[in-house]
């Protein structure tokens, strides 16, 4: 991978929150909302949220007769402002990796002790 202004490190980090997971933001202009990860940028410690974070872009026609639009879509945010949000106990935790006894490796919320996955 190239490295890039944007994207200063070429180490991919280690995350603990997925594509499917609900979170909370814990901080920033959409501190308390909630939502389901789109997709995580491993080499940027990001992540997309539905309906959180959202931009407006002004999109000029592309053919003639075609009028311009506004598009509003969601932008990433960096892991740290966000928490995993369980729905059953309506309450953000941290994630805990565990060797399962069958020597996998699960997810679960260290407040509650849920599992992830």
């Amino acid at each position: 991978m190239k490295v890039t202004s944007k994207n200063k490190s070429a180490d991919r980090i280690k995350m603990k929150i997925r594509k499917g997971d609900t979170v909370q933001v814990i901080s920033g202009k959409d501190k308390g909302k909630t939502g389901e990860v789109l997709q995580t940028l491993p080499y940027q410690n990001r992540l997309v949220v539905k309906g959180i974070n959202q931009r407006t872009k002004h999109v000029k026609p592309s053919q003639e007769g075609e009028s311009g639009r506004i598009v509003t879509e969601e932008a990433s945010l960096h892991a740290s402002n966000v928490m995993i949000y369980s729905s059953k106990e309506k309450v953000v935790s941290k994630v805990e990796i565990f060797v399962d006894k069958d020597g996998s490796k699960k997810r679960r919320l260290k407040k509650t002790g849920e599992l992830i996955d």
